[in-house]
């Protein structure tokens, strides 16, 4: 079917909507998204399949298989939309009872129903859910009313109309207009305004008249997982919202820059392609306009540094991904030397949302200086991990403990860090911190992608700063000698604390060299690689030289410099550590003190962990200095 006006896009929609939906009854289960498959999404699926089949309920119940619908720490997760019932954690064998129970019924079933960590409640209704209460889920709030490689669903759901209305109703000067009253910024990192950036495309000039419009597929940072769930579970939002600047910026063709990692997304984003053709959507004179314009997807082969705008445009076009210095920008000269408007995943869906929902109204939705929502990957030592889609302004607090549940074991929240391995880690003192571009950086942190890490009392911040920098020096393209000399010998000095070998000149060393990556290094990754280390020693100094004049690790985490023992006024003799332990460490008889024997014990924390009754503590190892 070729749809060739934004006439018989609206007529096929009504179509779409008499022809009976996709079924009387919905049953709900995300089963397309690769979070949902690892914790067995698909066999419930099958489960479900199989036994309405046998009962004569396949004509009357329709089985929806979404994208992830964010609660990941539920899954899997089945809704039955028809009785407002969601049930979490659901395995093959509880199926037969919800079709009897809760389907036929109408009971819900105690036991799969949600319950909050924090006020031991549980829920019924997906709408109650403390998870869901404060987010506004403009871009993953479709995920439960599509199937992801269905653009029938798509489209009735809405789907397309934005594009449609862009091209009947505005030029594009005035679509760059809209998107400059919305005050969208990139939600790739930088936070740049998206319009300016889209003015500067189409004013820049090309000898031939071609121009680029690129999406930014290519999520690298531990944690993350925000453009890997919009790609699986919802592509033709993606689609859309690029048809759409392309039209604006005068582009006929564009990419989509996916890692090969994600398999799933790029099989989900080219039937969404193909689909998107097929209809009339993409390709030649879209809808009937005098628009043209196709996509194409590369698979990155995983190099970090390739987020970056330069290095990805240098990997599209068959070279090393190395960045070059921006002397001139990539909206003037990027891919093949041509003006390139480059935005990621989470921009181009905003665009379709807004053109869905008019400027003013998107504008309305988080801060003056960073209008709409932003999703993050909620991860780490947090009770409700997932994808939370947030207005800008909202707290840490709020995130962390309204919607993420707290931090799990009762144990005390110590920092969050935002913004991927070069995000900055803030303290619990600043929780009431507003979570919006401008905000995080004024504490040494950046918005980045959307990695929100989460980390508790057993933290070791020196620990953390030492991961993420050896991370990121791993990661380093190596052109630039700041970034390629810098964070090698930054990641030398943490490894040499992290031991006990640190000097408390060590300290002013590691800040110096951060001032200097920030002012030097050749690109983004570093100029914020040191933000780890920068905050980690502004928050958290006294961790640092606890580990350097003290030759102790304060969490924990650090092996050489903390030990486990048990205090015998305290054990109660249960044996709970001594079965955990895998060396056999721990000795001693049933109702009488254990000790640990420190020769053998490997500091795996696994007796610290099941004791129940604080009987194990870190104590201090005096640690000889050369």
């Amino acid at each position: 079917m070729k749809l060739n006006s934004a006439k018989e896009l609206a007529d096929y929609r009504v179509s779409l909507a008499d022809d009976g939906g996709p079924g009387k009854s919905q049953i709900i289960i995300s089963t397309d998204a690769t979070c949902c498959i690892l914790q067995g999404s698909k066999q419930v699926a099958e489960s479900f399949r199989a036994e309405l089949e046998k009962r004569g309920l396949a004509d009357q119940v329709a089985l929806r298989l979404t994208g992830c619908l964010g609660f990941c720490e539920i899954e899997p997760m089945v809704i039955l939309k028809d009785r407002d019932v969601l049930y979490q954690k659901v395995k093959p064998e509880d199926v037969p009872e919800i079709i009897d129970q809760t389907l036929l019924a109408g009971a819900p079933i105690e036991r799969l129903l949600y319950k909050d960590p924090q006020s031991k409640t549980r829920f019924a209704s997906p709408a109650a859910l403390p998870f869901y209460q404060k987010q506004n889920r403009l871009i993953l709030g479709m995920n439960d009313l599509i199937e992801p490689i269905s653009i029938e669903d798509y489209i009735r759901a809405g789907g397309y109309s934005s594009l449609a209305r862009a091209l009947s109703e505005y030029e594009p000067e005035a679509v760059i207009a809209e998107v400059e009253t919305s005050g969208l910024r990139g939600r790739g990192g930088g936070g740049f305004p998206t319009a300016r950036k889209w003015t500067s495309g189409r004013k820049a000039e090309s000898e031939d008249g071609i121009r680029y419009v690129i999406c930014n597929a290519d999520e690298g940072d531990p944690g993350a997982y925000m453009d890997r769930s919009v790609l699986e579970g919802n592509p033709h939002i993606v689609i859309e919202g690029m048809i759409i600047g392309a039209y604006a910026v005068g582009s006929t063709q564009g990419y989509v820059y996916v890692r090969a990692e994600y398999p799933l997304a790029v099989a989900h984003l080219n039937v969404a392609l193909k689909q998107a053709e097929e209809y009339g959507l993409l390709g030649e004179r879209i809808l009937g306009s005098g628009h043209s314009f196709r996509i194409k997807v590369v698979k990155g082969a995983g190099a970090f540094v390739c987020g970056e705008s330069t290095a990805l445009m240098a990997s599209i076009e068959g070279r090393v991904g190395r960045p070059r210095a921006k002397y001139v920008h990539t909206v003037e000269k990027g891919l093949h030397d041509r003006p390139s408007v480059l935005n990621n995943v989470e921009t181009w869906a905003n665009v379709t949302r807004i053109f869905a929902m008019g400027a003013a109204e998107y504008r309305k939705i988080g801060t003056e200086g960073s209008p709409g929502t932003k999703i993050f990957s909620l991860v780490g030592k947090i009770n409700n991990t997932g994808l939370v889609e947030v207005p800008m302004g909202i707290t840490l607090k709020e995130i962390i403990f309204d919607i993420g549940g707290g931090i799990p074991l009762n144990r005390k929240f110590k920092a969050v860090q935002t913004g991927g391995p070069s995000g900055g880690c803030i303290p619990d003192s600043l929780l009431d911190l507003p979570v919006d571009y401008d905000e995080l950086t004024k504490v040494g942190s950046m918005m980045g992608s959307g990695g929100m890490i989460v980390m508790d009392e057993d933290t070791c911040m020196v620990d953390v700063a030492r991961y993420f920098t050896q991370f990121l020096k791993g990661e380093s393209c190596g052109k630039c000698v700041p970034c390629r000399e810098g964070v090698k010998r930054m990641s030398e000095i943490l490894e040499r604390i992290c031991a006990g070998e640190g000097h408390l000149e060590d300290l002013d060393i590691l800040e110096e060299m951060g001032e200097y990556l920030k002012d030097s290094a050749l690109c983004a990754l570093g100029s914020t690689a040191a933000n780890p280390v920068l905050t980690t020693l502004k928050y958290f100094r006294h961790e640092y030289e606890s580990h350097i004049s003290e030759h102790y690790c304060p969490s924990g985490v650090c092996k050489k410099l903390f030990r486990f023992e048990i205090d015998p006024e305290a054990c109660t003799g249960c044996m709970a550590c001594a079965k955990k332990c895998p060396v056999e460490a721990i000795t001693g008889e049933r109702k009488a003190p254990h000790r640990i024997d420190q020769e053998k014990c490997i500091k795996c924390g696994e007796c610290y962990k099941a004791c129940r009754f604080d009987a194990i503590r870190k104590a201090r190892v005096p640690v000889a200095v050369g």
